[in-house]
């Protein structure tokens, strides 16, 4: 008989070794966080040092944005066909570089071209540190475990503020990315050791079998495993075929338009807030110290978000859970232009915004990864988070466009709620009618 790892892990207590390969996928995303942040917390220190106007300031930081969304497209395909692990490691160490080469950047043209490469590595990273988390956890846990790991991300987000905080002063802008860089080498080196790839990814390639039996011995010390280890016919049935065009097979067609829509205006709105709250909360006569930590309360709002929300996912795993996120997030962004110069206003109405936009997208990532089959999941995640990175490209350019033009503030963030409340909209149709495959 096909030997089912999925109920296999799905019927055994989390053990050391599954959390091991979650806080692994963690770091690397912490370190992917603080690097995709990093542009934010340096903008205005940048601007002023290389005399860089806000609208080209805006196509630089967008840049990053455009090497994250061809990064994502194209890795998860990749990791479909040749393993999470390797192409995991692999944008770790391309996503180092690329920062340490940023802080030797001396033109504007350069720094572009260093945050495009940058971008790759980070867009590569994290659909595949979502698909191998999901992949290793049982599904009663899976929806806690995905977002906590995403977690890594905030936080290393909400730590980059402190520390470009702390080091900007001192060293200047380009201190942020020489530890942005060396940081995700080491992480790279001690993956490349320690971290395992997905057991039923191996299965489904139909190789590797002593690293799969080691892997569920690590899981299940003593278990007795048939002599034979093979997949059940629902791991395999999508094997075949361009792995892009089984994203709309059978029933899942609706569900994943609407999961790139999601992912569109939550990323657009995400990195609007990420690039220009320092800016504008500095233009309100605040020290841009207090702007960039009164930004990193937007990371530290994501993390509650996502212990709020995976709790909740791990009781109703469902689009619903999002819907409700995207409506909190648009009610808060409302009120972060309502704040003034208030930095106790400021920092609740931020952290409130976080909490839905964050939160909400680390939910998307857990419901997104159980929509799609082993065989086509990473291109199923990496796919959405590159349709959601031509919305965090627009993010930084549109926001550049409305502060150029002068428009009042409260009126800026009336209009960062429209995508919070398109993004609920489509989360709620998926909820209804868009169900694939879901574990």
């Amino acid at each position: 008989m096909p030997f089912d790892v999925r109920q296999f892990i799905d019927d055994r207590p989390v053990s050391r070794y599954q959390l091991a390969v979650v806080a692994m996928c963690a770091l690397v995303v912490f370190v992917d966080g603080f690097d995709a942040q990093a542009m934010g917390y340096v903008a205005p220190a940048l601007s002023a040092g290389m005399k860089i106007p806000r609208a080209v300031l805006g196509s630089v930081i967008s840049s990053g944005l455009v090497g994250m969304m061809i990064g994502a497209l194209v890795s998860g395909p990749l990791a479909d066909r040749f393993g999470r692990r390797p192409v995991l490691i692999g944008c770790t160490l391309v996503f180092g570089l690329g920062s340490l080469l940023t802080a030797a950047a001396q033109s504007v043209e350069v720094l572009a071209a260093f945050r495009a490469l940058t971008g790759l590595g980070m867009g590569g990273a994290m659909p595949n540190a979502i698909a191998l988390t999901s992949e290793y956890m049982p599904r009663r846990r899976r929806g806690t475990a995905v977002t906590m790991m995403i977690c890594g991300f905030s936080l290393g987000a909400a730590v980059g503020g402190f520390v470009a905080a702390a080091i900007i002063p001192r060293f200047g802008w380009q201190s942020v990315f020489v530890v942005g860089g060396a940081a995700p080498l080491l992480i790279a080196g001690a993956a490349l050791v320690w971290l395992p790839d997905s057991i039923r990814f191996l299965l489904v390639s139909g190789k590797h079998d002593d690293r799969v039996r080691a892997s569920l011995v690590r899981i299940a010390p003593g278990t007795v495993l048939p002599p034979h280890l093979s997949v059940t016919d629902d791991e395999t049935e999508h094997q075949h075929g361009f792995a892009v065009a089984r994203l709309f097979a059978g029933r899942r067609a609706v569900g994943t338009v609407l999961i790139w829509i999601v992912y569109f205006m939550n990323l657009l709105n995400l990195y609007f807030l990420n690039s220009w709250l320092p800016t504008i909360i500095s233009d309100a006569d605040l020290p841009v110290a207090t702007a960039i930590r009164l930004t990193a309360l937007f990371q530290v709002g994501g993390i509650g978000g996502a212990i709020v929300l995976g709790t909740l996912l791990d009781r109703r795993f469902s689009f619903w859970v999002l819907a409700g996120s995207s409506l909190w997030a648009a009610v808060f962004v409302v009120l972060i232009g309502r704040s003034g110069a208030s930095p106790l206003l400021l920092g609740l109405t931020i952290a409130g915004a976080g909490l839905g936009i964050i939160g909400g997208q680390n939910a998307s990532h857990a419901l997104s990864a159980a929509f799609y089959p082993v065989a086509i999941r990473s291109t199923g995640v990496g796919w959405a988070l590159g349709i959601g990175r031509i919305g965090s490209i627009a993010g930084p350019v549109l926001g550049g466009l409305l502060l150029a033009r002068g428009t009042p503030i409260a009126q800026v963030f009336w209009a960062a709620s429209i995508p919070a409340l398109i993004a609920g909209a489509a989360a709620a149709g998926i909820a209804l009618v868009g169900r694939g495959d879901p574990e």
